[in-house]
Order: C-alpha cells, then structure tokens, then sequence
C-alpha cells in the first residue's frame, strides 16, 4: 500500500509538474476519507532550490527520505542541467528495492541518467521523445502515450499528463473509486481517451522536398478532396506505377498512400479546429469521401475521434 512519497527536486524545477504530485499525494483529504500520505519534498543535501519560475523552494528533507518512500517521484527540471550524483544513486538504489517511480514530463531524463529506463518502456513530452530515446537508446521510448506504466516505473507526457499519470497510480493502489472520488475533487477527468498524438502541433499539410516528385505533390496538394490513384499520380509524373512507388518512398520516406492518408488528416485537423463544417463535411473536404473513413484513418494517426477532437481544440470565438 502507497504510504510514503518522497518527491526530488532540483535547481529550474517546474513549478506546476511539482504542483501536480503535491496536490495528489501532498494535500490532506483524510476528513474526507482519501488516504493519507507522508509527503516530502527533497533535494540532493537538504538546501533549498529556485524553481524555474524564479522563487525559492525550501525542501522537507534530503535525500534520506527516499531510503523507505513508497514511492519517488521527479517533477520536469531545466533540459540539460547536470542532475548530482548523489539523486541518481538514490534512483537507482529505489528501484533495485521495488519503489515505485514516476516522471512527470521532462523528468523522465533524470530516470534516464539514472538507468532506470534502460529496457524498460517510458513516454515524455511529445516535443521531447526523439531527444529522449538519443539520449537513452536503451529505453523504449513511446511517442503517443499519457502515460506509460512499466511495472512499478511510471512516466507521463507533459504537463497536465501527470495528473493522469497521478491519478492511475492512486487507482492502481487504492482502487477505481477513491480515483474517481479524487478525480472530482481535483474537477478532473477521471481518465483521458486518447494519446498524445491529438496535442502535437499539425502543420499546414504542404508538400515536401522532393526534386522529382515536387510538380506532381504540388498539384496533390491542391486536390486533396479529390480520389486519386497511384496509377494517375505516375501517369502525371511520366513513369510507370512501379517505378512511381520507388521514387516517392526515396524521396519521402514512405508509400503514396501512406503520405496521402498523413496529408488529408492533417487537413481534417484544421477544417475541425477552424470551420463549422460537419463531420461528414470535413470529411469530404479532406478526401476521405465520409466520415466513417476518416473517423477510421482519424483515430489511427491522432488516437481520438474527429468530434472529441474538435471538442477540445475548436477555436471559440465570443461576441
């Protein structure tokens, strides 16, 4: 049973992602039946830490605390900043005893000096998982996950993702129903649909560097609404179909399907975000002829379906 967390900070700790685990495992809900929790703030020697906010952060304890916590949690700290030797000592000694230890966004690269990620699976902040699996090509990096729980290591996307990770971790330990009941407390969703896939940043689809194929995705580009085939792309581009295929994937890195659907979908996040047109509407917009088949192609590439994603991220704009 999670009694004890000992959460380590450093120098240019995220304030919010600090916040996150204090306001679920550091608040006192006992009078309303939550479990309670011995909750320390720790740094390397027990001196305090400036956030990257700018303010001071006085800690509870050093790192003895984290000897017997049930669980050890890192907050996100500024990329880069050197991480003492003696909190990745503490990391590793957590995990050889079977703690559990969690990461909230960026503090996954503390784990990963640490060791901790090595063969085991684990997810950051979308803008930083191709750094995170450079960085730790033992870990087995998942780009699309809120989170991601490896037996008792749990990492969670950026940000509010650790609420969701936070959350998880209380309904592994204590059950679904003191989850929910702190889900609602919080005014949070108890649980998230969805990876996050739906929160990377779409660019406008436009067409890639390709000196063969340019002229022919250029004018791909223009009728995206429209079927097409790859005989009819190879036909406007003078080769054979084969020969067709060949060249896109080395000019593009993958198939003219595969290319077209990433397109139309990047199309269909942006008609979903800025226009007022259906979901049958958009779909026809973006080339997938009706909505089944773009909620199908959709939910694939994006990990939540066209209307839970305009929901979320349509522009509202007041009178």
């Amino acid at each position: 049973m999670l009694r004890s967390v000992a959460v380590i900070v450093m120098d240019q700790v995220a304030a919010f992602e600090l916040g996150v685990l204090a306001e679920v495992f550091g608040t006192d809900r006992t009078a309303d039946g939550f479990p309670s929790y011995r909750f320390d703030v720790c740094t390397a020697d027990g001196s305090p830490v400036r956030s990257r906010s700018g303010f001071l952060l006085a800690p509870t304890a050093d790192l003895t605390v984290v000897e017997d916590a049930d669980l050890v949690a890192v907050p996100a700290h500024a990329d880069g900043a050197p991480v003492p030797e003696p909190v990745l000592a503490a990391l590793r000694r957590a995990a050889d005893r079977g703690a559990w230890l969690l990461s909230v966004c960026a503090g996954a690269f503390v784990l990963g000096e640490a060791g901790v990620l090595d063969g085991r699976a684990c997810t950051t902040h979308w803008r930083y998982t191709d750094e995170l699996q450079r960085r730790f090509p033992a870990a087995q990096v998942q780009c699309d996950s809120l989170y991601v729980q490896d037996d008792r290591l749990l990492t969670s996307a950026g940000t509010a993702a650790g609420i969701d990770a936070c959350l998880h971790l209380v309904r592994q330990e204590h059950g679904s129903a003191v989850a929910t009941r702190l889900a609602r407390r919080m005014v949070v969703p108890p649980h998230r649909d969805g990876g996050q896939s739906q929160y990377v940043e779409a660019p406008i689809p436009k067409a890639p560097e390709a000196p063969t194929l340019e002229p022919v995705l250029e004018w791909l580009m223009g009728h995206l609404r429209h079927p097409v085939t790859v005989d009819e792309l190879a036909a406007r581009a003078g080769m054979a179909p084969r020969t067709f295929a060949r060249r896109f994937r080395a000019e593009t890195g993958t198939t003219p399907h595969d290319w077209l659907t990433n397109q139309r979908v990047l199309l269909a996040r942006h008609l979903l975000e800025d226009t007022t047109l259906s979901v049958e509407g958009v779909a026809e917009q973006a080339g997938f002829g009706d909505a089944a088949a773009l909620r199908h192609h959709f939910t694939r590439r994006v990990g939540t379906t066209p209307l839970a994603y305009r929901t979320t991220f349509r522009e509202r704009t007041t009178a």
